[in-house]
């Protein structure tokens, strides 16, 4: 999941599948670890007073409304309370648990046909106000391949028979997902993957749409479900009768009400808030997250500053949750850009860059360990790829840089002096609002060291994707404040979107920011895609060596996300999209 966060992005490994192996008769016995939360005392449910409304600052939009578009960690939070997957997760329970499912999945023994029973009486907000059905969720699927909704992570579905490998004109059927009766639904795959498959059924593709009511909206290029989409959770963006969204203004604020078609008896959330209002264009982080610790009945929406994260943790007892986010910040390098495309000068790059000071303004050691490869802690895959230590890698091996080094590299790439001395002017494009703006201010300086030539262009954190870096058109060389987070606890949704050459997407939405495209790791991941068990740690481990041994990106921090509230509110993050759970949230 691309981030703010995204967010967000398998095998027979820990929580997604521990809701599967029953289905399949295996074991759990891969050996991975997990990491918990640290919560000071705070941030899990423990049951809550109901009623009140809640207000969340925040400097940065959702990405998409439309649960068949969104992918970042803003557009997650929104979704996961207002609409109903297949399968999600309760906060702090890494195990998900079935949602508008009504059991695990059944998987044959072949691997290649999965079956979900879903519940009855779970029904659409208003205007549509009637039950969901399984030919809602084949809908959600189908549309999710089309041009016209563009749902960016299609290679976790590829197996599905009939999924288009390029997006379809209009919406077409997908022929591998079939609804015998209105309470299942089946996934027919081409090739033995159905535990991966069924890992991914916790994410926003499952989540229903009504065709009869989306079908005008999925006609447009792009389609405008956006702006009208209907609700199946506990709340819904404020509508009116004609389903127009008046409660998301574009950059400014989203109001989310209760959906007056909930029902409480289907539903393991709590759903104690009566309104959450967001605010989506706060100038000033610092100030933002000051009101937030100072004042009443408020959230961020994100890390803090540096300054407010250390006084949340060290005096605000209570008032603050850190979570494992399960993913990296890195700083990809586009090589289809001179002199990206050179290996030496961005091995260059990574061995004189000091990626303590990027973790410094960030917020220091609070934020989370300086990464020395993509796999995180926590999630499977992380040991065999290198462990906290890393591969052995002589311009990764210093975290505050070597000049000596990197000039070495720089000699190598074709420049006698050791610094850069073409023309090139690399376009750097950052969100306006710390932490990002000053962790890019840092990047461009460790570039400059170098003799590169860098333009910082500073753009809302919503535009920062959706506008610059995820389109390749837009020539963005790299991408300032870029992270990358967990969509299921699988190392194949770590990597294989964001570095393998076969995703990248010359259009709008390409999550392979650095552009790598090798025929090598490819293959590797054609080939570790296929295992189970130790063997598929193994080989993603490797994968993830493979890749940083390129030097697409710099791998800056394994994040943890520090979440505060104000002192009478009783936050809870969810671990799964690493932002405050509107559903489990109360007030004091």
């Amino acid at each position: 999941m691309s981030a703010s966060k995204i967010r967000l992005a398998a095998a027979p490994v820990l929580a997604a599948l521990a809701l599967v192996i029953a289905a399949c008769g295996g074991s759990d016995d891969n050996g991975a670890t997990s990491s918990s939360s640290s919560t000071s005392g705070a941030g899990q449910e423990t049951g809550g007073k109901q009623g009140g409304v809640l207000r969340q600052l925040g400097s940065s939009d959702v990405d998409y409304i439309d649960p068949g578009h969104t992918y970042f960690t803003a557009g997650y939070q929104v979704a996961y309370v207002t609409q109903r997957p297949l399968y999600s997760f309760k906060p702090g329970d890494r195990t998900p648990v079935p949602d508008v499912a009504a059991a695990k999945p059944e998987i044959s023994n072949d691997l290649k046909t999965i079956t979900v029973k879903i519940k009855p009486n779970i029904k659409f907000s208003p205007p549509v106000n009637r039950a969901v059905t399984s030919k809602d969720i084949k809908y959600a699927f189908d549309r999710f391949f089309s041009a016209n909704v563009s749902g960016q992570y299609p290679s976790y579905f590829s197996a599905l028979e009939g999924a288009p490998s390029t997006p379809t004109k209009g919406v077409k059927s997908v022929s591998g997902v079939t609804t015998p009766d209105d309470r299942t639904i089946v996934f027919k795959l081409s090739r033995p993957e159905a535990v991966s498959v069924s890992a991914a059924l916790v994410m926003p593709i499952t989540m229903p749409v009504p065709e009869e009511y989306a079908r005008k909206f999925d006609a447009k290029s792009p389609s405008t479900y956006n702006t009208h989409a209907v609700a199946t959770g506990p709340y819904m963006v404020k509508n009116d009768a004609q389903g127009n969204l008046v409660g998301y203004q574009s950059g400014k604020s989203i109001d989310l009400v209760r959906n007056p078609n909930w029902d409480k008896s289907t539903d393991h959330r709590p759903a104690y808030l009566d309104e959450i209002k967001l605010t989506t264009n706060e100038a000033d982080a610092s100030i933002a997250a000051q009101q937030v610790l100072t004042g009443s009945h408020m959230n961020l929406d994100t890390d803090p500053p540096s300054a407010q994260l250390r006084d949340a943790v060290t005096s605000k007892q209570g008032q603050f949750v850190q979570v494992p986010s399960g993913g990296y910040r890195w700083l990809p390098l586009n090589m289809s850009i001179k002199p990206l495309d050179n290996v030496n000068v961005r091995k260059a790059i990574l061995a004189a860059f000091d990626r303590e000071a990027v973790r410094r303004v960030r917020g220091g050691r609070f934020i989370g360990d300086i990464a020395t490869h993509f796999l995180p802690p926590g999630i499977p895959g992380f040991e065999e790829a290198g462990g906290l230590k890393g591969p052995p890698l002589d311009f990764l091996a210093n975290p505050r840089g070597d000049l000596a080094l990197a000039a070495e590299y720089m000699k190598k790439a074709g420049y006698p002096s050791g610094k850069y001395t073409g023309s090139d002017d690399l376009l750097m494009v950052t969100d306006n609002a710390d932490p990002g703006k000053s962790q890019a201010e840092v990047a461009k300086a460790q570039l400059e060291k170098l003799g590169l030539k860098v333009t910082l262009r500073t753009v809302p954190q919503d535009s920062m994707y959706t506008e610059w870096c995820q389109v390749p058109a837009k020539k963005v060389a790299i991408c300032g404040d870029a992270a990358w987070f967990k969509d299921f606890l699988d190392p194949q949704s770590m990597l294989e979107v964001t570095f393998k050459g076969k995703n990248i997407v010359k259009s709008q939405g390409n999550n392979n920011l650095a552009q790598l495209d090798d025929a090598q790791v490819d293959a590797a991941m054609d080939k570790a895609t296929g295992m189970q068990g130790a063997a598929r740690l193994s080989a993603w481990g490797n994968v993830d060596k493979m890749i940083t041994a390129t030097a697409a990106a710099v791998p800056l921090v394994w994040d943890k996300t520090t979440l505060i509230w104000s002192k009478d509110v009783n936050g809870v993050a969810n671990e799964y999209y690493d932002t405050i759970d509107f559903a489990y949230t109360s007030l004091k």
